[in-house]
């Protein structure tokens, strides 16, 4: 154990399902992931032991080093023996962060097992409990490690009755989320308990740990533990209980092995027949059977290109052959298929399915893909928990670094599909949007580390904008007066919008499925099977004409003016949401060269701005759940901090040694939130924010808002009224 294989060794072990893992680490941002990793990887004898819990080895950007904090999920294969059997573990390691939380989804696509850390101290946290929401979303079986022990040793000196009911707790409150979350019929089945042994404790930093039914095996007590603290004789518990072997047996005793798994899992994660050829290769995990592999990320390797790695679920894939990119009708050919051993590549030629490849020379390849030999139904769209809310316009300091900036910012989506880029052609500048403030900062650091100097604003907030009652119908006539458009804008119901932005109602879809879904949310059957266009950020489009003549042939560009009001909505050209528009009537002229797109789509999009403003249109601004944990004394000031940046205090709840405080925060509060808080708790606050809701801008201040924004955006300040777009009666 502990010697690194060779290659060829290895992928001997590939071929063999029944000894593979395919797992991840999931945990609250800085409760240990990348340290237990570490550990992991030591045993593996890929790092040397006395460098693991130092090194951060899947850290291996500098960025995350200085930061000490995960920001791209690595994977990696491990080595290991048990029972005299080899096993690989293929394991991802994931980001904690919110910011990041899109990265978190697509890792648990490829993988069936989760190890979720906990810190002693700390607890379940909200992060926690969104990972552990989304792991069982994609049932991916769930078990418990409880990290840094050594604070209630060492910290909070607990003696060992108290020690036990903090972890007794923990495991609780883990229950109660699997309850929770998880599907009836795995609710009982994937608890977690010591006696189960699905419960692991220990130091990852000190690299002990152990589960019940090792303690018992090799003969220690808690109270052996708590003597090794108290001789400071860390190195006796480090050899008798190394955390690998605790948690690598039970991962290989306690995770399903891929071909297990799948048999389960694809129905939750495929909408395909599951009878078909596809559907019975991936449900059996099959490497004779078409190959389908679920990209889960895309690095840009500045030697090799674009590197896909992602979950094979059924078939083979071997240099040479020649993949589709399910429905983007773009095909390209696999130059080398490798693994990842820590940070490096190794190349091995061909990889059954069932395993995690990493594939090169697919260049338009992007996160969430999948790759097939054959045309199938792809895998659902990842779904992201929350939306870009934070926007900051970069340019190059020099111009002569404008096309090296485009160039990284496009590698940047790549690697991130969480973070939006988009160019202002009329000021030059490039807009990137993210999830938060830290999002954006560290985008901004790896432009810097690529060499580029550039200029950032500072961050702006996006706005959205909606209606909120039933606008009247106009017409909008075009300019050659030859056509005319009827169309009315009504507010879309909120369970709708959620569906959209869950990924569970897409353009994509078949329109029956969509008809489907929309009935059974209460829909007209007649408006619901003519739904023209869904976009992602809530809004459909709605075709309700009768008979109406060259309708068909002008449907894009009726399609193209709704886009364009969907994109700048006439409050403050900010992105509208949540909004219903349909098509009433058409008048359109006989002859094409009359009703072209400069005729059809200025003609749709009167008619739906005059209708929206005639629906009560209301600015919304994103709120960011906040939770801190303080001690007690610092309770009052954290609550006192968020009321004063318009937030409010949803709750207190006390737990045992830490007051936890839940509120929620408008984001354009929070640029210096950090600050505040530091400055108000002496530093000693541990918080995060997440993406929680768009709310309406209050009335006291929605005309100063609209105001700047237009400002900034060099528009008119006067929100512009029904008469500027359609004649009014």
């Amino acid at each position: 154990m502990g010697r690194v294989k060779k290659i060829s060794e290895v992928v001997d072990i590939l071929k063999q399902k029944e000894q593979i893992r395919n797992i991840g680490i999931i945990a609250h941002v800085d409760h240990g992931k990348t340290t237990t990793s570490d550990s992991l990887l030591a045993a593996a004898g890929l790092l040397s032991p006395s460098l693991a819990g130092r090194a951060l080895a899947l850290d291996y950007l500098e960025e995350e080093q200085q930061r000490q904090m995960t920001i791209k999920a690595a994977n990696v294969s491990l080595y290991y023996e048990a029972d005299g059997k080899p096993y690989i573990i293929n394991l991802i390691d994931t980001p904690g962060h919110v910011d990041f939380s899109g990265r978190v989804t697509r890792a648990l696509r490829a993988i069936d097992g989760a190890i979720v850390v906990v810190d002693a101290v700390e607890g379940v946290m909200t992060q926690t409990e969104t990972v552990i929401r989304q792991a069982l979303g994609e049932r991916v079986r769930p078990v418990l490690y409880i990290n840094k022990i050594d604070r209630l040793v060492k910290e909070l000196r607990l003696p060992p009755e108290k020690i036990q009911e903090t972890l007794a707790r923990i495991v609780r409150e883990v229950n109660n989320l699997v309850e929770m979350y998880a599907e009836p019929e795995y609710r009982e089945k994937w608890k977690v308990s010591f006696a189960e042994n699905t419960v692991a404790l220990g130091s990852s930093k000190d690299r002990w740990g152990f589960t019940v039914k090792q303690a018992q095996q090799k003969g220690i007590k808690f109270s052996d533990v708590i003597d090794a603290f108290s001789r400071e004789d860390l190195e006796w518990l480090r050899q008798k209980v190394p955390l690998h072997e605790a948690l690598l047996e039970m991962v290989i005793s306690k995770h399903p092995p891929p071909h297990v798994a799948q048999r389960y899992r694809i129905s939750k994660i495929w909408r395909g027949d599951l009878e078909s050829e596809v559907g019975q290769a991936m449900l059996n995990c099959d490497e004779n059977g078409p190959t389908v592999m679920a990209v889960t990320d895309v690095r840009v390797d500045p030697q090799a290109g674009v590197v896909a790695t992602g979950r094979l679920f059924s078939g083979t894939i071997t240099e040479g052959d020649s993949v589709i990119l399910v429905g983007r009708n773009i095909t390209g050919r696999v130059q080398q298929v490798g693994v990842y051993m820590g940070p490096a590549r190794e190349l091995v030629g061909t990889i059954p399915a069932g395993n995690i490849p990493a594939v090169l020379g697919i260049n338009d390849v992007r996160a969430g893909d999948t790759l097939a030999t054959v045309e199938t139904i792809p895998f659902e769209s990842l779904k992201y928990v929350s939306e870009p809310v934070v926007t900051i316009a970069v340019e190059p300091k020099y111009s002569r670094d404008l096309p090296k900036l485009v160039e990284f910012l496009n590698k940047l989506t790549i690697e991130d599909p969480t973070l939006v880029t988009v160019v202002r052609p009329e000021t030059g500048e490039y807009l990137i949007s993210g999830m938060g403030t830290l999002h954006l900062e560290i985008a901004l650091t790896w432009i810097q580390k690529a060499g580029l100097e550039v200029v950032a604003g500072k961050p702006i907030i996006l706005y959205r904008e909606t209606v909120t009652t039933k606008g009247r119908e106009f017409e909008g006539k075009s300019p050659n007066r030859h056509n005319r458009i009827y169309t009315r804008i009504e507010p879309l119901e909120p369970e709708i919008v959620e569906l959209i932005r869950k990924g569970e109602l897409f353009d994509e879809m078949d329109r029956k499925q969509v008809a489907k879904i929309l009935r059974e949310h209460g829909w007209d059957a007649e408006e619901a099977r003519n739904v023209w266009q869904i976009d992602g950020r809530g809004n459909i489009l709605v075709d309700a004409t009768k008979g109406a003549q060259y309708l068909h042939e002008s449907k894009m560009m009726i399609i193209g003016g709704w886009q364009r009001v969907m994109q700048e909505g006439p409050l403050a050209a900010e992105n509208m949401r949540g909004v219903k528009a349909v098509l009433t009537q058409v008048e359109l002229h006989e002859d094409p060269v009359h009703r072209g797109y400069a005729q059809i789509a200025p003609a749709t999009w009167r008619s739906l701005y005059a209708s929206v403003l005639s629906a009560s249109p209301v600015l919304l601004e994103p709120v960011l759940k906040i939770e801190a944990k303080v001690s007690a004394e610092f309770m009052g000031a954290v609550t006192s901090t968020i009321t004063s940046k318009r937030g409010r205090v949803l709750d207190v709840k006390q737990a045992e040694y830490v007051t936890v405080v839940v509120g929620e925060i408008p984001a354009s509060e929070t640029f210096d939130l950090s600050e505040a808080m530091r400055s108000a708790t002496m530093g000693k606050a541990f918080w995060a924010t997440e993406f929680s809701q768009w709310r309406p801008v209050p009335a006291t201040l929605r005309d100063k808002v609209i105001q700047e924004i237009r400002k900034r955006k060099g528009l008119p300040l006067e929100v512009p009224t029904i008469s500027q777009f359609v004649e009014e009666e």
